[in-house]
């Protein structure tokens, strides 16, 4: 028997039902031994007692089921957002909440440019801003030597200028889906969805997931991770080319590396390639990095107005949001994953999309049946009662993109669907009740990575002008913490391995402040993350 460590903790909260609390655990070669009290390991031989976390609560470590790498990789272009963001290094960035700030914080960034560098920046988001949208002729406020792209945090829209618009050749006769238009029948800077950024990204040498395979940019996402408490997780579309495959594979295989990353495909081809690939890059799984998944992007952002959403639509009367996928491609898309037993997880934001995509699964399973595929529908955001009874009678998960109830709520119960639909959405006790397997998230770096804040959101519903948006859709303090461990695990069928503190699982460990029950519903966010335990190793802050 290796050596055996039993950690003592002031609480440890188990989230396993046959022993929900405990004071110590008994870890060897990075699995969780025994749990219970001083003597709980004595019968496996000599251990070694650590005292270091007797000041701390211990829970399982948090499991993160959507984000994506390039959260820790952002921070090299500049910050444009309304919210104060804290950088993998723990410094505080304030947000900007007016054009008038956004302009100047860009100018004093441009003056750090070398002659020939884009300026490029992220976070931005228009729909907290009364005064006009941005547009190009803002950014040319700032230059109109240089290309300027603003990303907005949603990663669905961006404004550029005048320079990066005409760049690329986009003026009054570009009908390509996406450009928006004002009335003079120009460009106005603003461009909605891949196919009408991606031309500007390519010719600014922009690639936000390409940005995210260095090693540098890996290891700032453990930093992310562990500043969190949490100890896995997901990178959701990925490139997943060889060479980068190649260098996650180095950077996680490091022994002090503190994060489990479990990226998936981005199905960005045709089917049978798409599962092709999938397939060959699972043989390349570690216990730090989890590959097999795909995920498929099917519509666009509820706050960008590109949500496909189903009747009556937006309530400033906008055009019914873009297909990133149209429906035949994720129909195409669901029928060869399943064929094949490759994993799905889906992004879904407008209840139209949730609706199409639920079909296209139902009519997979029906060519191809199977149980144990655990396909996954992300953000569910608008998604109804008939949509969450549907997603369990198909065994299909829901990971819940509940900090938009806290960050757009507001927004859109005034601005994009209205207060009838705004307290129905993100609607994980709709899910909960009709038996659906249910996880929470945050979608960094779109909003902050904070499990608990996430789960203070779902109990909470609160949105950031106070008020409670949606009280028969609060979960309880239980089952908000069950589905940022166990139930996000079960969404990456890692349940067997994490999300409890129970014994033969890896000795994976949040090291909190205080006990969350001690805290209540109330006080999650208040929590303060000391640190985290990754396979018996300890990366504290």
């Amino acid at each position: 028997m290796p050596k055996i460590t039993v950690f003592k903790a002031k609480n440890i909260v188990t989230m396993d039902p046959n022993q929900p609390i405990a004071t110590h655990v008994g870890v060897s070669d990075g699995r969780i031994l025994a749990v219970g009290d001083a003597n709980c390991a004595d019968a496996w031989g000599d251990v070694v007692h650590d005292d270091s976390l007797a000041h701390a609560v211990l829970m399982p470590g948090l499991v993160e089921g959507h984000a994506h790498m390039m959260a820790g990789a952002m921070w090299r272009y500049a910050y444009a957002g309304y919210h104060d963001r804290i950088d993998p290094d723990g410094k505080l960035w304030k947000g900007m909440t007016d054009i008038d700030s956004v302009i100047s914080g860009l100018k004093d960034y441009e003056k750090t440019l070398g002659p020939d560098e884009p300026l490029v920046g992220w976070g931005f988001d228009p729909i907290f801003l009364t005064t006009e949208r941005l547009s190009a002729k803002h950014l040319d406020q700032i230059s109109t030597d240089r290309p300027i792209a603003i990303m907005f945090s949603n990663f669905h829209l961006m404004c550029v200028n005048s320079t990066a618009l005409d760049m690329v050749g986009y003026d009054a006769g570009s009908n390509a889906e996406g450009i928006v238009k004002g009335g003079d029948g120009q460009p106005t800077g603003e461009l909605q969805e891949m196919a009408a950024m991606y031309p500007v990204m390519r010719r600014l040498g922009v690639d936000f997931r390409g940005l995210s395979q260095t090693p540098e940019a890996i290891r700032s996402y453990g930093e992310v991770a562990k500043r969190a408490g949490v100890t896995t997780m997901t990178d959701l579309f990925s490139g997943l080319e060889e060479e980068d495959v190649a260098v996650m594979k180095d950077v996680t295989g490091a022994p002090d590396f503190p994060l489990r990353i479990v990226p998936a495909l981005g199905a960005a081809e045709d089917p049978v390639s798409v599962a092709n690939r999938a397939e060959a890059v699972a043989k390349h799984s570690t216990d730090k990095l989890r590959l097999g998944a795909v995920k498929l992007m099917t519509d666009g952002s509820i706050q960008g107005w590109t949500a496909r959403v189903r009747w009556p639509g937006y309530i400033g009367g906008q055009p019914n949001g873009i297909w990133n996928t149209p429906p035949e491609g994720i129909h195409a898309l669901c029928l060869e994953m399943q064929k094949r037993g490759i994993q799905m997880h889906i992004h879904v934001n407008g209840d139209e999309a949730a609706e199409v995509s639920l079909d296209a699964i139902e009519a997979a399973l029906r060519a191809h049946p199977g149980q144990g595929h655990r396909h996954v529908l992300q953000h569910c955001q608008m998604m109804g009662e008939d949509l969450f009874a549907r997603a369990a009678e198909l065994g299909v998960c829901c990971n819940i993109f509940s900090n938009h109830i806290w960050y757009f709520g507001d927004q859109h119960a005034a601005l994009t669907i209205g207060r009838e639909r705004a307290e129905r959405m993100d609607g994980a006790r709709s899910a909960l009740d009709h038996g659906v397997h249910v996880a929470l998230h945050s979608d960094a770096p779109v909003t902050p990575l904070g499990p608990l804040f996430t789960a203070w959101c779902a109990v909470n519903r609160e949105t950031m002008s106070g008020v409670t948006l949606g009280e028969a859709q609060k979960i309880t303090l239980d089952e908000a913490l069950y589905a940022i461990t166990m139930g996000a695990a079960y969404t990456l069928k890692l349940d067997h391995e994490i999300g409890s503190i129970s014994v033969g699982k890896i000795a994976d460990f949040a090291v909190l402040d205080q006990d969350p029950y001690d805290a209540g519903g109330a006080g999650l966010k208040d929590i303060e993350v000391l640190g985290t335990v990754a396979g018996g190793v300890l990366h504290l802050l």
